[in-house]
């Protein structure tokens, strides 16, 4: 007796399967908006009250931290997205603690320097880069449970530690603005956050195992040092061009692009959130229909470019009393820059849908090379066009970088995609 097998018996496992990339992709959203929120809300208290200068002094240890941050996912959870995503769970929960483990040495380890660094500084910026080095081992680890849980794909969790996060916050928030300084509130921002990391630990039931970072170190080294590169040019890059233009044009021009880019904040909620997941994703694609990865990556990017042209658009129709609403006295200057800044991250959102396909082929040497020409695009233009066009010229520039980036990340993901149907690409560990 033979069996059959019908068109809807067929198409049973390809819906199942769309529900669940749906599922992850909105908890990726969900995560995403309860991190961001929690953020944008210090960003806003912050800028309307102590001005655009003070402003200007937070914005400098926001992006200080950027690139802390991207440092620790370098060498401890991209690597981890990239070959635990899906494997069994005893290989996951092994990597995991070797994970935040390194995480936690390296929020340590800079945090002790960016300490030295503040309390060396003095003057109004030295206190917010002390208080950043005290609360950086809380903030880094944080980080790394999300991108943990995600690689588990289980963003329900993520969302939950950031939930916490920002219920963490409010008091935090409170004690804060009594004291009305920078320093303060980037202590509570990462008093909060340490509070969300401990409940990482309870949520997964790992705890961090900081003793096993150098063998993480060691078994990830093909991956991890050039993604540390690539995310420190990335994050270095921003950090560069918020200094120079301080120097250039002033600290108050930084406060004036963080406000701008504040604005676009609930949009980037949106792509920050797809970011959590596209990679997983995207190795998930290679591994199960490896011919559709380019479709993907082609419409994640896209898709991104357009929402931010559609948000920009709105912004630039917003009545002024809502902008001062928001931003008080910084809207003024920020206003100018929306269309810069929407086409920088528009820019930039079509590039990430080839940085997921990269990433998912574990072609870091590609992607290195492509953040290298991306990062020196943006220091190039932000700088140069801030010594030409002050502040609006540094958006210029910078809007133009990160198309020019957008391209050649494109062009690397086919070539990535013809050589991988020439010779097959290593196999993913799962353990």
């Amino acid at each position: 007796m033979t069996s059959t097998t019908t068109d809807g018996e067929k198409a049973a496992p390809v819906r199942s399967a769309k529900r669940a990339l749906v599922g992850r992709l909105s908890w990726g959203l969900a995560d995403q908006a309860a991190s961001s929120i929690s953020n944008f809300a210090v960003g806003i208290y912050v800028a309307r009250s102590l001005g655009v200068t003070a402003f200007g002094v937070f914005s400098l240890a926001w992006v200080t931290y950027g690139v802390v941050l991207n440092v620790s996912r370098g060498l401890a959870t991209d690597p981890l997205v990239v070959r635990f995503s899906g494997v069994p769970e005893p290989s996951w929960r092994g990597a995991v603690a070797r994970s935040t483990g390194t995480a936690l040495c390296v929020g340590s380890a800079l945090g002790v320097l960016c300490l030295a660094a503040g309390l060396g500084l003095g003057g109004r910026v030295g206190p917010a880069f002390a208080a950043l080095g005290l609360m950086m081992p809380g903030l880094l680890l944080q980080d790394a449970w999300r991108f943990s849980f995600f690689a588990a794909g289980d963003g329900r969790k993520a969302f939950v530690n950031d939930i916490v996060w920002g219920v963490a916050l409010i008091p935090a928030m409170v004690v804060a603005a009594h004291v009305d300084t920078v320093a303060a509130f980037v202590l509570a921002w990462g008093a909060s956050a340490t509070v969300a990391a401990g409940y990482g630990c309870i949520q997964s039931g790992i705890r961090p195992r900081m003793a096993q970072a150098r063998g993480w170190l060691r078994e990830q080294r093909d991956l991890g040092y050039r993604y540390l590169v690539e995310n420190v040019s990335l994050s270095g890059a921003s950090q560069l061009r918020a200094y120079g233009l301080g120097v250039i044009v002033g600290v108050s021009a930084v406060g004036a692009v963080r406000g701008a880019e504040l604005l676009l904040g609930p949009f980037l909620a949106v792509l920050m959130g797809l970011s959590l997941v596209t990679v997983p994703e995207a190795a998930r694609v290679l591994r199960q229909a490896p011919q559709r990865l380019g479709r993907f990556c082609l419409y994640l990017g896209g898709g991104q470019a357009t929402g931010a042209l559609l948000w920009g658009s709105a912004l630039l129709l917003m009545p002024d009393r809502l902008g001062e609403l928001a931003l008080g006295d910084v809207w003024r200057s920020s206003s100018h820059l929306i269309v810069q800044i929407t086409l920088s991250v528009a820019g930039a959102g079509l590039g990430t849908g080839a940085a997921a396909g990269l990433r998912a082929l574990g072609a870091a040497r590609r992607s290195l090379r492509c953040q290298l020409f991306a990062s020196a695009c943006y220091v190039g233009g932000g700088l140069g066009g801030a010594a030409i066009g002050g502040t609006s010229g540094s958006a210029w520039g910078v809007a133009a970088a990160t198309i020019s980036g957008s391209a050649v990340w494109w062009l690397q993901l086919r070539s990535a995609l013809r050589e991988r149907h020439r010779e097959p690409i290593p196999e993913v560990r799962t353990s």
